[in-house]
């Protein structure tokens, strides 16, 4: 499908976008999925190319927050061969299923990650206070209570991809002993994995428009740049602010669909 030069520059501009805020937070998606749809794409092509197009600004993200990265290797590879998986069976599932399957179930999700992001300190605190009185240590990656929620996480963003970002930080937050900053860039990691095994998955079984691919992927490349050097700055506090205003505009946008 041929784009006038209005619409290339728009779907450039919706894909700085969608890596700037997907690297700070997530739904990213929710600026680039509407924008495809207005320049005529059917839902599930445009959906498709946009999963393309979103993974090197996944991979950009995750190099800007390669300080906060160190010694997490192991964390890293035990938490990315879940997301491989769940993402694989979403994008399967986006196939199989249809295109309206997640609507009802999706903005309820993204409302309870964002309770238990605005609980998390709290929450932190006081599964920390029942750790030592009992006398255990917290499990480095998060155990199998982690692993499953990713495993499900990644598998709606194998599908749909919108506040997965979120998604991973309330249930990091909830379940790992460290810092927001080196959470947030675990999370761009795994949707780099998750977006790069439907990218692949894709490429195989189903269509997709180049120029819109190629557009998202070059804007969201340079805004995982631009994502990476805001949100590093960003205090505890602010950057958990910022996550509840785009999981709510989130929120609102999917009611509205």
């Amino acid at each position: 499908m041929a784009l006038s030069i209005w619409e290339a520059l728009a779907v450039f501009a919706a894909g700085v976008g969608a890596g700037t805020i997907n690297t700070i937070v997530g739904s990213g998606t929710l600026i680039t999925f509407p924008v495809l749809l207005a320049t005529g794409l059917p839902p599930i092509t445009a959906n498709v190319s946009n999963a393309l197009g979103l993974v090197p600004g996944s991979i950009s993200g995750a190099i800007g927050y390669r300080a906060e990265l160190r010694g997490q290797s192991g964390r890293v590879l035990r938490l990315g061969v879940t997301a491989l998986l769940g993402g694989l069976a979403g994008a399967v599932l986006l196939l199989a299923l249809p295109s309206d399957a997640f609507d009802t179930i999706v903005p309820a999700l993204i409302a309870l990650a964002l309770i238990l992001i605005v609980l998390q300190p709290r929450l932190g605190r006081a599964v920390q206070r029942r750790r030592v009185a009992q006398g255990t240590e917290p499990h480095p990656h998060g155990g199998p209570a982690l692993h499953t929620g990713l495993l499900l996480a990644s598998a709606y963003g194998g599908y749909f991809g919108a506040a997965q970002g979120i998604l991973y930080l309330s249930l990091m937050g909830l379940l790992l002993d460290d810092s927001l900053q080196r959470m947030n860039a675990v999370k761009n990691v795994l949707g780099a994995v998750v977006n790069g095994v439907a990218a692949v998955f894709f490429l195989f079984v189903a269509e997709f428009d180049w120029t819109a691919v190629l557009l998202i992927a070059v804007g969201s490349a340079l805004g995982g740049q631009f994502g990476a050097r805001i949100g590093r700055k960003l205090r505890p506090d602010v950057l958990r602010a910022f996550i509840v205003v785009v999981g709510s505009i989130a929120i609102v946008q999917l009611l509205m669909r």
